[in-house]
């Protein structure tokens, strides 16, 4: 049901925690789920220089969470909002559909963590 990429991600989650005095940090849920997922990015010279994450969910939210973070440490904000429900499932070596709903969570909590980030950058202006 879940390939060994899965099992790895949700066995031995990369990037798990919380950055204090994160840049960026962005919460999603899903009520019909119960699925929670919190992303904390640091970021320097407009690029991802740390991210963590906490999750509240099953073993796809976990792994999909940790794919994330991996797909997204080190690129800019603007590849790192290129990260798409789809390229983490791809990344992953794909997902049960009925477990796609938890890739759009991770990529919607890195996206509103860059969104946190790049509004708190406007208000010092």
């Amino acid at each position: 049901m879940y390939s060994d990429k899965v099992l790895d991600h949700f066995k031995n989650p990369r990037n798990v925690g919380e950055i204090k005095n994160a840049d960026g940090i962005g919460s999603v849920g899903n009520p019909v789920c119960g699925d929670m997922m919190t992303m904390y990015i640091k970021v320097k010279d407009n690029h991802i220089e740390d991210i963590k994450f906490k999750t509240y969910g099953c073993g796809a939210a976990i792994a999909t969470s940790s794919m994330t973070t991996e797909l997204a440490k080190g690129k800019t904000l603007e590849e790192a909002m290129d990260i798409t429900r789809q390229s983490v499932a791809d990344a992953l070596d794909g997902l049960p559909p009925v477990k796609m709903h938890c890739s759009n969570l991770a990529a919607d909590a890195l996206h509103e963590a860059i969104k946190n980030f790049k509004e708190k950058k406007e208000i010092k202006k």
